[in-house]
């Protein structure tokens, strides 16, 4: 069935011109239900006010955590109740603003409560500094003295650990005060590319005029009709290339805002204090990095064997998607429809994981279709304790929504079952670990789909399907992290980085992961220009590490069963109530070890010799 032909597609569409439909058209049951967080905008206003008259009353502790295990309880207990609220105005003002982002008033909104979360920063900024001034034996003696105060030891631990890294009071309270400043550069491109950048108008495949936008982009990255793919690749890029250098100018201020906070805190790099703060060593990161490179050649054998069966001289970026063995109209899904199959995929993980996936279903705990102005692409909302998490879609009925749906749901259920099981400290996860749940559920979904085909070419094509899982999450993301090391390395040795070689330098890192056989046009070395996640600082490398992990619990849970169940459940639930390494290994992977990375390219290499064999060398 093609994808205007859906229901939803009539309803919400106007297929005469492809339009994007208001918010308004869509039905509630595919929206947010935001009254989960606040029943009105004029109660979030009150918890506004409330949070804003606090923020005096932190002055009042100021001095008095070395007292007392009493003092030093009360003052974490009122940072905690005010952090609370202050989550859960982000949230509501954060969802509200990406439902529809032309909609000022949640723009203001959600600035408003950024601001109050710098000023709330800015005033329990003592905080750290006055308890490391406590000393060790000391302030452990009084987190084991007082019961309501056990909790705290690893919170307690890990701020100790970080003594060195942080600044006297004054200093802490200077450096709070640059949070806004700091996120300048990423609001500015967020707004940029999605509210004010315009896309060209293209022919689509049916010769119809339709407007570029994010959704459609990713949508003819999959279609067949290569010449498609071609117009639909340079009209995607050409606003991206028009405004290189405001990027350019964007990425830049974003970089050298994380250097002054690396240099403030005493960090050798920006590498270096990100990682630290989750205690990862650097040696993790070169590792990754090291080690893929030693194993490209199954990435290369894949682009070798995919040129061959497109019949074409070389290779080009809008190439890499397109399946191979997908018939001329590709199966599409309903949103019900992949509801049904995330549910049936992801039964090993028991029912009680399957009754909290049809709560979020059942109570609109996701936001599904693309309308105008809301925010692109997906994600899961994280924790927000005492208050589900959300996801956000922006559904197109191809098979790789529904893989995105199992995605974010993965993100969403981690995220739930941490702030069900934990204390409001520890109820939040690292971003080491944030991509673990999500590849778990993909590579379920997957084995699912591939154990319940008699179909050869359906087979095949999933096969396909998980190599292009491989592509994108690791090698595609450790891609990224070479090259995010590699311009922080150039900018904090004092090079310039110019359009031009920021530029050029992607294009060199892309050529040496897809090799000989992939031919870059002109548009492609821009592609740093549109990636939200080098302004995240030294986050893309944990997809791929997450995702080799995850691919190492997942054959786990599935060949053991409830053993290595039991541990993944339990790391689900642990949130941050230890490092996120030690967290990992206790549920079966060591990531310390270049094994899971050679496992993760070896598993690549073994399908595309089984897609090898199937079809006939």
């Amino acid at each position: 069935m093609r994808l205007d032909k859906f229901s939803y597609q009539n309803k919400y569409f106007n297929t005469e011109v492809a339009s994007l439909p208001t918010r308004q058209v869509i039905e509630e049951k595919y929206k947010w239900n935001l009254t989960d967080i606040y029943n009105s905008d004029e109660n979030w206003e009150k918890d506004y006010e409330w949070v804003t008259k606090r923020i005096p009353e932190y002055s009042n502790y100021i001095g008095t955590l070395s007292k007392d295990s009493d003092s030093l309880y009360n003052c974490l207990k009122f940072d905690e109740e005010t952090g609370m609220v202050l989550e859960r105005l982000h949230l509501y003002s954060m969802l509200s603003h990406d439902g529809d982002m032309s909609v000022t008033k949640y723009q203001a909104m959600d600035d408003r409560v950024k601001s109050l979360y710098t000023q709330v920063a800015t005033a329990s900024s003592f905080i750290s500094p006055e308890l490391l001034k406590i000393p060790e034996e000391q302030l452990l003696d009084m987190v084991s003295s007082k019961p309501e105060l056990n909790i705290y030891k690893h919170f307690v631990k890990n701020l100790i650990r970080s003594k060195k890294h942080t600044l006297d009071v004054k200093e802490e309270k200077l450096l709070s005060l640059s949070g806004e400043t700091v996120q300048a550069s990423y609001n500015t491109f967020s707004i940029l590319t999605n509210t004010d950048l315009t896309f060209p108008m293209l022919k689509d495949e049916q010769g119809k005029n339709v407007r570029m936008t994010h959704g459609r982009y990713y949508s003819a990255m999959y279609s067949i009709d290569r010449k498609y793919r071609e117009r639909a690749f340079n009209a995607y890029y050409e606003p991206y290339k028009n405004y290189r250098n405001t990027f350019s100018s964007l990425l830049n201020g974003n970089i050298k805002s994380n250097i002054f906070t690396a240099k403030a805190r005493k960090y050798n790099s920006v590498r270096e204090g990100s990682l630290d703060s989750n205690n990862i060593p650097i040696s993790v990161y070169d590792n990754l990095i090291n080690t893929a490179n030693e194993n490209l050649s199954p990435l290369h054998k894949w682009a070798s064997l995919k040129k061959r069966l497109l019949k074409i001289e070389k290779l080009h970026p809008y190439d890499v998607y397109v399946s191979l063995f997908s018939e001329t109209n590709p199966r599409t899904y309903t949103y019900e429809e992949a509801q049904d199959i995330v549910i049936e995929a992801m039964k090993p993980l028991g029912d009680d994981y399957i009754k909290s996936l049809n709560k979020a279903f059942k109570e609109r705990w996701l936001d599904v279709f693309e309308t105008k102005a809301k925010r692109n692409g997906a994600y899961s909302s994280g924790s927000t304790y005492g208050v589900h998490p959300y996801v956000l879609l922006n559904w197109n009925g191809l098979l790789n929504d529904v893989f995105t749906l199992a995605h974010e749901l993965g993100h969403n259920m981690h995220s739930y079952y941490t702030g069900q099981n934990q204390p409001y400290h520890y109820a939040n996860y690292s971003i080491f670990v944030a991509e673990v749940a999500s590849t778990f559920n993909e590579s379920l979904l997957l084995n699912y789909l591939i154990k319940n085909t008699n179909n050869e070419k359906e087979k095949l094509f999933l096969l396909e399907k998980y190599l292009n899982n491989i592509t994108s999450t690791f090698y595609r993301q450790v891609m990224f992290a070479e090259y995010e090391m590699k311009i922080y390395d150039m900018a904090e040795n004092g090079e310039a980085l110019t359009t031009d070689n920021l530029s050029q330098l992607y294009r060199d890192v892309y050529q040496k992961y897809w090799g000989p056989n992939m031919l870059l046009n002109e548009n492609k070395k821009y592609t740093w220009t549109r990636i939200p996640h080098f302004y995240y600082n030294f986050y893309v490398y944990q997809y791929a590490t997450g995702f080799a992990a995850s691919e190492t619990l997942s054959e786990r849970v599935l060949n053991e069963g409830k053993p290595a169940l039991d541990k993944y459940l339990n790391f689900l639930k642990s949130g941050s109530s230890d490092y996120s390494i030690n967290l990992l290994a206790e549920a079966g992977v060591d990531m310390t070890s270049p094994t899971p990375t050679i496992s993760t390219t070896r598993k690549m290499n073994k399908i595309v010799e089984e897609i090898e064999n199937i079809i006939g060398k």
